[in-house]
């Protein structure tokens, strides 16, 4: 089985490369109405061209799974401040593609907390659409939207999860049918185990990205070796490998917040398992150091007798 490695959004690696330039509506506000635009234009021009130098890292490092920075084009869902992204740059939109498709790279998004549908307030299921549709136009523009997904939680509890869980069947009925095919549901540290998401995804036939760290957080009642093949069942019809969110504790005290690396140690039983199902993943390590922390664990991994490095971002287990 293999197992390929992948980080998030921006790597630490390389200088003063974050994809993640903001602007805010109120320094927006703030500026000349002809300066609004061309201000817009410059941030955003600026997030596509570290998208662009992280793709071209990834490739150098034969790192093929990697976490798009959801917050590429500043104030793109504000309903006072939403522009045309797309248009302005479409070339480097499909610049953006074409890496990606010629490195066989394993694109996503990761949609704020926000962006939710188990909410009783009908605007944040607007909002929360609309942020889905704004990744979607990204995905679309870059000519990789057949073969990529967008990750959320369930959402909130609300003080009472039968009703909450209800809502977002109700809810999620208003996203665009060629959008939710392309989107990921993923167990939370606090609220929604991996069972619980795993109904959800069953149920609208939801790909489950599996978050190893919030499963040990929040484990449920069911064991991961009967949760497992349930949850890489939810990905047979993608035609991709499932995918596992991979990270470890703080400390024992702060177990929920993320290390700067991942500790092998508290990762090993998840080897072991993956190993008895023997299928293909791929992990997103989504440690504090990123990129580093990524390319370090995938060495400290690949010592383990019967664990063979195979590429920069890949190893095979026997």
């Amino acid at each position: 089985m293999r197992i390929r490695m992948g980080y998030v959004s921006t790597a630490t690696s390389l200088w003063e490369a974050t994809p993640s330039r903001t602007l805010t509506f109120k320094r927006y506000c703030a500026l000349k109405k002809e300066e609004r635009m061309e201000k817009l234009l410059d941030v955003t021009r600026q997030n596509i061209s570290n998208t662009q130098r992280i793709l071209y890292f990834n490739a150098a490092h034969q790192i093929d799974v990697y976490r798009l920075s959801s917050s590429i084009v500043p104030l793109a869902t504000h309903p006072e401040a939403g522009w045309d992204f797309v248009s302005p740059f479409a070339r480097e939109w499909r610049e953006l593609g074409e890496w990606i498709r010629r490195f066989n790279m394993r694109v996503s998004f990761h949609p704020n907390q926000f962006t939710l549908f188990t909410s009783p307030d009908s605007q944040i299921t607007s909002n929360a659409v609309r942020d889905m549709e704004y990744h979607y136009r990204m995905f679309e523009a870059m000519g990789v939207h057949e073969n990529s997904y967008m990750n959320i939680h369930v959402g909130g509890a609300y003080g009472d999860k039968p009703a909450a869980t209800a809502r977002f069947h109700e809810n999620i009925l208003q996203l665009p049918v060629h959008i939710k095919a392309k989107m990921t549901l993923e167990n939370d540290d606090k609220t929604y185990t991996t069972d619980e998401t795993l109904g959800v995804c069953l149920r609208h036939n939801i790909p489950l990205a599996f978050d190893y760290h919030h499963h040990m957080a929040n484990p449920g009642i069911k064991p991961i070796e009967e949760l497992l093949p349930l949850v890489f069942g939810t990905w047979d019809h993608t035609g991709i490998p499932p995918k596992i969110h991979i990270s470890s504790p703080k400390s024992e005290k702060e177990f929920r917040p993320h290390s700067d690396f991942v500790d092998l140690d508290f990762l090993m039983p998840l080897i072991r398992l993956l190993k008895k199902l023997g299928r293909d993943v791929d992990f997103m390590v989504e440690a504090k150091m990123k990129d580093r922390a990524m390319l370090k664990l995938i060495e400290d991994i690949a010592k383990i007798r019967g664990i063979k490095r195979v590429s920069g971002g890949a190893v095979d287990i026997k």
